[in-house]
């Protein structure tokens, strides 16, 4: 099909189809009266169309029906009821990217049956919202190296992008898909650290916020890794070095890693 109704439907609009549509127009990639998207939220359908700019309909089918691309943003729980209702208008050629946690390339060509369909997996997280996106991205057996490229060229306006083998993407969920709740979770415990021994709730706050993001942008800046940033603020005998013990002593590092594999389990888990 070459007269395409729409360059982009976008299948489940919520806070991640919304970081990723927001990049998409602030790189003007598409035409927002070429993009649509679908979702059973009056809410949500409303804040497209009003803040975004873009049509919003309830019915996937609507959306889909002539997009050259669908982007898949639906909870994996709704996955293959979803994949059920969209095959009948899915177009040929039509290319498909999934952002669905543990769904495999092979689980979606599968529900959506007769065909050898185009299909890029991609597990983006929220910095997308503010530019600082991440992104891993892998393709079934049916799409070609443009399509990865036309994948990524959907992200690369809000986030860095790597490609990897589909068997690490469940790694790559737990890592960074999942991984600035990590950062809120550290930061929700130092701010309450804070306040519990003296400081105000504004003080803990704003020492909190600046120290997590300088320390990140040391992380990306620097040429020195992590375990060497680390040591280069821990004085002998001083107040971090205190601290850092008393982690190792109740098993931080261990409990983070092991955190991170419940994650990946999850994540396999939902793909079934």
């Amino acid at each position: 099909m070459s007269n395409w109704t729409h360059d982009l439907a976008i299948i489940g609009a919520g806070n991640m189809a919304e970081a990723i549509a927001r990049g998409v127009l602030k790189a003007k990639l598409f035409d927002p009266k070429r993009i649509i998207a679908a979702d059973i939220s009056p809410q949500r359908r409303q804040f497209f169309e009003q803040q975004l700019g873009i049509a919003a309909v309830q019915e996937n089918t609507t959306a889909a029906r002539g997009s050259r691309i669908v982007l898949l943003s639906v909870k994996p729980q709704q996955m293959e009821s979803a994949l059920g209702e969209l095959q009948p208008s899915l177009e040929p050629g039509v290319l498909i990217i999934s952002i669905a946690a543990g769904i495999s390339t092979s689980k979606i060509e599968s529900s959506l049956g007769n065909g050898q369909w185009r299909i890029v997996r991609a597990m983006p997280n929220t910095p997308m919202l503010v530019g600082e996106g991440m992104v891993a991205l892998c393709r079934g057996r049916g799409a070609s190296a443009q399509d990865l490229s036309t994948a990524r060229e959907l992200f690369e306006v809000a986030a860095v992008v790597i490609e990897v083998e589909e068997s690490q993407m469940d790694v790559v969920t737990a890592v960074s898909g999942s991984g600035p709740a990590y950062v809120f979770f550290l930061a929700e415990q130092m701010i309450r650290a804070g306040e519990s021994l003296g400081l105000t709730a504004e003080q803990s706050q704003t020492l909190t916020i600046r120290t997590i993001a300088g320390a990140a942008k040391m992380l990306a800046t620097s040429d020195d890794s992590p375990q060497s940033l680390r040591k280069k603020v821990t004085s002998p005998g001083g107040t971090t070095q205190a601290a850092i013990e008393h982690m190792e002593s109740e098993h931080v590092g261990e409990s983070v890693v092991n955190a991170i594999g419940a994650a990946v389990a999850r994540s396999r888990e939902l793909g079934g």
